[in-house]
């Protein structure tokens, strides 16, 4: 039996540059015309390429656009700032940048509303986007440990449900935040956010007593 990647690949190698092209021409596309008015035609003529070319490496629009606004949330990088609370700072920061992008906001609203009645495209954004930010959480959270100021995990199961659940903390709240409050995840918003998630409620108001 043939497999599923031979099949995917009859003629030329895969470009690395067509790819890139592809993705960005979808995220100009996005920013012009919208998802609604997106097409694999038009994002072709934009990247220089034939619409197979697209066909070859996509299945349909949906799919193309999880991937393109997949390459902005890859831009993030978690600082080290001296802190915990100050790395988290940073890297939310640069999370609200890109989803106030027209391309991040447009693109990764319609893939998510698309998702709901399409277990395939769910899954994509899972592996495409949620898995792969996970990354910032796994690193934030080393660092703190060599620092000190968090405590070390020798429990593998304990740690991943630890990641998944600080990262849904995270992108949840800034999701909400600025896409569908629409409302500006600012400086003092973040260091309200930050306070709030490494102390916990009671914890956060009794700092911010102290401080007034």
């Amino acid at each position: 039996m043939q497999s599923r990647t031979a099949a995917a690949r009859p003629g030329r190698p895969r470009s690395a540059a067509a790819d890139a092209a592809i993705l960005a021409a979808t995220r100009e596309a996005l920013v012009e015309l919208g998802w609604s008015k997106l097409t694999l035609g038009d994002v072709a003529t934009r990247a220089g390429v034939a619409k197979t070319t697209l066909y070859r490496r996509w299945s349909g629009k949906n799919e193309l656009v999880v991937d393109a606004v997949a390459e902005l949330f890859d831009e993030l990088r978690l600082p080290d700032l001296g802190s915990l609370a100050a790395d988290i700072e940073g890297v939310v920061l640069q999370f609200a940048a890109i989803l106030a992008r027209p391309e991040a906001k447009s693109g990764l609203m319609a893939v998510v509303a698309e998702s709901t009645r399409d277990d395939a495209l769910r899954e994509r954004i899972r592996a495409s986007i949620v898995d792969r930010q996970k990354r910032l959480v796994v690193e934030g959270r080393a660092r703190a440990q060599c620092r000190g100021e968090l405590p070390p995990e020798t429990d593998p199961s304990e740690t991943a449900r630890t990641v998944d659940l600080i990262f849904d903390m995270v992108a949840g709240a800034v999701v909400h935040r600025t896409l569908v409050s629409s409302h500006p995840a600012d400086e003092e918003w973040v260091r309200g956010f930050t306070q709030v998630l490494l102390l916990g409620l009671t914890g956060a108001a009794a700092a911010e007593s102290a401080g007034n």
